[in-house]
């Protein structure tokens, strides 16, 4: 990677960000991640804000589903059909089985993640407002898993069959504690109680996100907090601690 003065080059940083030169022109302008300017006017970043940045899924997924024009990301972080994701997610778990201390736990980490990541597909199939497919990356070691979308949302998939519904708020508390019907699209609300009852009943820490609203499920929570959030998610972003 090309240094100067221990900065990197636009060119090296979107390499190590696994982002393309123009993603990270667009991100300098909105100022989520600022660049260091010569008086050139050459861009450069810091190794260590990279770093962070890169070790951070969180905040690269959610970079990736609130940004108004589509960043490119790293293969290794995006799944664009199905099969794709169900693949990635059967190695997670596997990877997951082979820690002594998981027993038990492994099957059910990757349930929830399968169903949320699965909802992604399944209730937007069609109606991808732009890209299709989401972002899905883990940290073995951090026990944590992230998933994110850029599509309609739960409230814009619960309107289908409860036009009554008024916010975020009260589209994620009815996705995660009530059972609507059997009948598509609606069943993204049933797969998403299972995903509430099952991290509630074994400490397994959700935080799931859509549109401005933010849903805290199980480990230091009390079974399920949900709160208007800090900005705006048009799909889905969830974080899974395990």
């Amino acid at each position: 990677m090309k240094k100067k003065n221990g900065l990197l080059s636009i060119g090296a940083a979107a390499k190590y960000l696994g982002v393309s030169v123009m993603t990270l022109r667009r991100w300098d302008a909105s100022g989520k991640l600022r660049a260091i300017k010569s008086p050139a006017g050459h861009r450069y970043y810091e190794s260590e804000t990279l770093g962070q940045l890169r070790e951070d899924i969180l905040s690269l997924a959610r970079i990736w589903a609130s940004s108004a024009v589509v960043p490119e990301i790293s293969e290794s972080y995006y799944s664009d059909t199905q099969d794709r994701f169900r693949a990635r997610l059967e190695h997670m778990a596997l990877l997951i089985t082979q820690e002594p201390t998981m027993t038990g736990v492994a099957s059910l980490v990757t349930a929830v993640a399968g169903e949320i990541g699965n909802n992604s597909f399944d209730h937007n199939l069609g109606n991808w407002p732009d890209t299709p497919g989401i972002f899905f990356a883990y940290d073995i070691n951090k026990r944590i898993i992230v998933l994110a979308d850029r599509g309609v949302g739960i409230k814009t998939t619960l309107l289908r069959v409860r036009p009554s519904i008024k916010n975020d708020i009260e589209a994620l508390r009815i996705a995660l504690t009530e059972r609507i019907s059997g009948r598509a699209p609606e069943q993204r609300g049933n797969g998403l109680k299972f995903v509430a009852s099952v991290a509630a009943d074994n400490q397994i820490g959700i935080s799931l996100q859509s549109g401005t609203a933010v849903a805290i499920i199980g480990k230091d929570e009390a079974r399920l907090k949900i709160t208007l959030a800090d900005r705006n998610i048009p799909g889905v972003l969830a974080r899974i601690e395990y």
